[in-house]
């Protein structure tokens, strides 16, 4: 069931062009770092708007620009960051809808065409409400956040939390498990940390009648793979939460022979940059030591992972007092940690901040697939709730900082 919101009357008057640049983008999709049509389209929006000092190309695609407050009061010398994703995904959309993707093989499958379209709208509100705050917004619109490493920290390198320097920053992600009319803000962890490797065990091949004379890649990777396991239930403190999967493993053609090496991947998640720590090292001195014990060698390949997303207390409190003036207290709840990842945990590891879900699923109106499925949609609805919370955040946050 979803759940009826009465937004505020300048976001009921700007619904229809903001549901209109959300069907527009998702006509229009493009994967990570190839932007370049979506960012023209964003940056044609911030023109149009008379926002100040517009940079674009960062980190190819990427786009900032300001919003100074005219009021008096608290704030007047913070800066707060507001930020939007804008790639989509690799995936062939099965919906049958007007505005379905003209890009065969690319679509927005995870609700980034909203989430720039909801920032273009909050831009234009907070132009029309300056007098209500007295500090400076920035918008940023982020390329490639479903590609590692990652939009997110090629733009931090780029400076764009500086020239202004930001104080605080926020984001808010579709939530395609919530009912619409919820709004999801935790405190501390809210999003998993995602990090993998993959290894390659070297042994010595042979005839599987001779064991003897081999040195066995399969026997050992097996042992290193039913080891690993052990991190998470014997290492990891039981008040933490992780999670290590290995999701591949090739080696060897032929059941009497032993091949020369074997190769498998995992992919381990965790909410804490201290667990995250524990399990990368764990994982690499386990393999080592059975390669080393059992004869073979092992190269072990890293990969740089995202850290979780932490939320700030405080800032996470002044989104809950947004939310609650948008959907009333009672629908704005905590949610539980989700495994997924995402690379706004970069700007929450620069700034304070907070990074907040928007429930978008309605089952009455068929619209129950999930994030990353080829018939990914979303209650359009969601838009204006997310638009008036974002909007009231920022103003929000100014009268906070007093």
């Amino acid at each position: 069931m979803s759940t009826a919101v009465a937004l505020p009357n300048d976001v009921e008057e700007i619904m229809p062009g903001l549901i209109a640049d959300r069907r527009w983008l998702h006509e229009h999709p493009e994967l990570g770092m190839q932007e370049y049509q979506t960012a023209q389209f964003v940056t044609e929006r911030l023109q149009a708007l008379g926002v100040e000092d517009i940079r674009t190309g960062i980190s190819e695609t990427g786009i900032t620009a300001l919003v100074r407050g005219t009021g008096t009061g608290p704030g007047t010398d913070k800066v707060v960051l507001l930020r939007a994703d804008m790639d989509a995904l690799p995936i062939d959309e099965e919906n049958d809808v007007d505005y379905k993707s003209q890009t065969e093989g690319i679509m927005h499958a995870c609700g980034h065409d909203g989430h720039t379209a909801m920032l273009l709208a909050t831009t234009r509100l907070l132009m029309e409400r300056r007098r209500e705050f007295a500090g400076t917004v920035k918008v940023l619109f982020q390329p490639s956040e479903e590609t590692g490493p990652g939009g997110a920290a090629w733009m931090i390198e780029q400076g764009v939390l500086e020239d202004p320097h930001v104080d605080a920053v926020f984001g808010l992600h579709l939530g395609q498990d919530m009912p619409l009319g919820t709004i999801a803000v935790r405190s501390g962890p809210a999003m998993s940390s995602a990090q993998g490797f993959r290894t390659r065990v070297q042994g010595k091949g042979g005839h599987g009648a001779a064991p003897h004379l081999a040195a066995d890649p399969i026997v050992a990777a097996a042992s290193m793979i039913v080891q690993l396991q052990s991190i998470v239930s014997r290492n990891v403190n039981p008040r933490e939460a992780a999670v290590l999967t290995i999701g591949t493993i090739q080696g060897g053609k032929a059941a009497n022979v032993i091949p020369d090496s074997v190769e498998f991947a995992a992919t381990f998640r965790t909410y804490s940059t201290e667990v995250q720590t524990l399990v990368r090292e764990r994982a690499t001195a386990i393999m080592e030591r059975i390669a080393d014990a059992m004869g073979v060698s092992v190269e072990i390949e890293m990969s740089a992972g995202l850290p979780a997303v932490v939320n700030d207390h405080a800032m996470a409190e002044i989104v809950r007092g947004a939310a609650r003036k948008i959907v009333g207290e009672a629908h704005v709840i905590a949610g539980e940690p989700h495994p997924a990842s995402e690379d706004f945990s970069y700007f929450l590891n620069e700034r304070p901040g907070c990074y907040f879900f928007i429930g978008s699923r309605n089952e009455e109106k068929g619209l129950i697939w999930g994030h990353h499925h080829p018939k990914f949609d979303f209650d359009e609805e969601a838009l204006g709730i997310g638009t008036a919370t974002m909007t009231q955040t920022a103003i929000d946050f100014f009268a906070n900082v007093g």
